[in-house]
């Protein structure tokens, strides 16, 4: 399979830490399994990062918490990922204030089935690395872009290509929506 805009996107599935508010969450209320299926009609905005417990991951999961109605407003889920257990994930948003309320689940990647078949997986280190794909209603790949490590990501901007893309239209440079398209 060739990851490429206009492709068929991969699909995933796995244990996720539901959203909401962490420190209401137990260990049998606080994970689902979930699947690409799921979100059949749907935009999606799957954000892979490297790991829990670091520094820039947080600083991207709780912005994308903070735009998370816009993103709902547009038809759009956001799944966060990493290759962290399920549990990992529990234990971090309950450590970080951040992330206590985060409105979206993250996706556990534990075995990196995900990673891989995204192709952002970094073999000599186990981890993913800041890839973001934003998928629509049928399942198609629309953008994807890929970070390193050390750069974090901007929620503004992914609803700016969300927009862009749900336009259907051209648009150009330093676009922005209500702005005139091309077409």
């Amino acid at each position: 399979m060739s990851l490429l805009v206009g492709n068929k996107a991969p699909e995933f599935s796995g244990m996720a830490l539901v959203g909401g508010d962490a420190t209401a969450l137990t260990p049998e209320n606080a994970f689902k399994k979930i699947a690409s299926e799921d979100y059949k009609g749907k935009w999606v905005v799957l954000f892979f990062y490297p790991l829990d417990f670091t520094f820039v991951c947080p600083t991207e999961i709780e912005e994308f918490g903070k735009h998370y109605d816009e993103f709902k407003k547009l038809n759009c889920e956001v799944i966060a990922c990493s290759t962290d257990s399920h549990f990992s994930h529990f234990a971090w948003r309950n450590q970080h204030p951040g992330l206590r309320n985060l409105p979206y689940p993250m996706l556990s990647d534990f075995t990196r089935t995900t990673a891989r078949n995204f192709e952002i997986l970094k073999e000599e280190t186990g981890y993913a690395l800041r890839g973001l794909y934003i998928m629509d209603p049928e399942g198609n790949l629309r953008y994807s872009v890929i970070h390193p490590e050390a750069v974090g990501r901007n929620a503004k901007e992914v609803l700016r290509v969300l927009t862009a893309l749900q336009s259907g239209k051209m648009t150009p440079c330093n676009w922005e929506p209500g702005q005139k398209t091309l077409n």
